[in-house]
Formats: structure tokens, sequence, C-alpha cells
């Protein structure tokens, strides 16, 4: 009967580092992009069109604002969460379930590498 492994190996835990470099270099392009489009510099506005006009515009433009600034937050998460994988890996506790202690499938962590859930332990939680 073989051993359950407790930790993922260094070598596992440099492939894994080299994923989370990866998409957390993407994720940070993503970011800079949408803090971009939230600024001004590149205002396309109405401000030379009639009333009407203008009035659709500006509250189509506030919604955009709205679902971009959602956007960016939700990517500053991503983000931090990356960097949260990448000090796990540092610790050598990246892999590990923090609800079971068991590893995580190596699988579930190549897709999803941010991940401190087993499907296992998601699974309990509805």
């Amino acid at each position: 009967m073989a051993e359950e492994k407790n930790r993922y190996s260094d070598a596992e835990l440099a492939e894994f580092r080299a994923i989370i470099e990866s998409k957390l270099v993407e994720a940070k392009n993503d970011l800079e992009l949408l803090n971009s489009s939230m600024s001004l510099k590149d205002n396309n506005g109405t401000d030379d069109t009639s009333p009407t006009f203008k009035l659709i515009e500006d509250g189509s433009d506030v919604l955009s604002r709205e679902e971009t600034s959602q956007l960016a937050v939700r990517q500053q998460k991503f983000v931090k969460s990356l960097n949260d994988a990448l000090i796990r890996i540092e610790n050598r506790t990246y892999g590990i379930c923090r609800v079971t202690g068991k590893l995580i499938n190596k699988e579930r962590l190549k897709i999803v590498p941010h991940a401190t859930l087993s499907i296992e332990a998601k699974n309990l939680q509805g």
C-alpha cells in the first residue's frame, strides 16, 4: 500500500510556480487595461452632439464605467489570489486543501492554480 503524499515535491511546486507566474503577468496586464479604460484619457465624449443623444450616451458611459469597475475589482482579487498562491509555494503549503488537509488534485490546480479547496471540500460547501 503506497503512502499518501502530504505535499507536492519541489519539482511539482516549480511547475505550479511557472503556471501561476504566467497567469499573474496576464492578469496584471488585464487589470492595467481595465484601469486605463476607466480613466478619461481616451475620452470620446458627446460634448459636440445634440442634448438628447448626449443624455443617452452619458447614461451608457456611467453603466459601462460601473461594469468596468466591477471587472477591475474582480481582477484585483484574482491577482491577490495568485500572489497568495506564490506565498503558499514558498511556504511549501501549496496544493493542500484548507478544509480536508489533503492534496488538491494536480489537474484542478493546473486549471485553477489559486485553488485552496479540493473538489471534495468545494462540494461540501454546497
